[in-house]
């Protein structure tokens, strides 16, 4: 990449990330800021590295987390945080069918009218990152599970391409999936499925 500033521009996203994805664990309507500086950083940076699916999830991103803001600010408990829901069965398994689906579709688009690096792998971790992100914008535990597939393609991804920083900020993004995992579920109790 010989982007002027580029490594420190990831270096900061990657920072803004953290703070975003630890104040999703703690179920705090704070992480959308974060967020949405993060995603305006990461869409400049993976344009930069011809990781174009990637770099459009990052616009994506952008509008998502708006949605996401306003819908947890109308979805709160008496301290202010988020209140969790599930996902039925045969909900999953759509969204699993629909992720494989567009998994395929943009893979092929990006390998057949772009000169992306690795298509098919990056377009996994982006068509993957549209679900986990829809579902946690509208609070479903069962986005983190999603967010864990993410980040095992994504920390692998970003290693082969050099982004360090980005693929340590997805390691520790893995981590903090397996903490939100168990903090939504408890959240979550025993509620029924949507």
């Amino acid at each position: 990449m010989d982007m002027l500033g580029s490594r420190t521009i990831e270096i900061v996203a990657a920072l803004l990330g953290l703070v975003n994805v630890a104040l999703v664990v703690r179920r705090s309507i704070w992480n959308y800021p974060f967020g949405l500086l993060m995603v305006a950083l990461y869409a400049w940076v993976f344009f930069g590295e011809k990781l174009y699916s990637d770099a459009l999830l990052q616009v994506y991103f952008f509008a998502i987390q708006l949605y996401g803001w306003w819908h947890w600010r109308h979805r709160q408990d008496h301290r202010g945080l988020v209140l969790v829901a599930r996902l039925s069965s045969p909900a999953v398994a759509g969204w699993l069918t629909g992720g494989l689906v567009g998994i395929a579709v943009w893979g092929t688009l990006m390998h057949s009218f772009t000169d992306a690096a690795y298509p098919f792998w990056d377009g996994s971790v982006a068509v993957l990152s549209v679900i986990a992100q829809y579902l946690q914008s509208r609070r479903y535990l069962e986005s983190w599970y999603f967010w864990i597939v993410v980040d095992v393609l994504a920390i692998s991804l970003f290693v082969v391409k050099g982004l360090v920083p980005t693929a340590v900020l997805y390691g520790i993004f893995l981590a903090l999936c397996l903490l939100g995992l168990r903090s939504w579920r408890r959240a979550a109790g025993g509620g029924a499925a949507a």
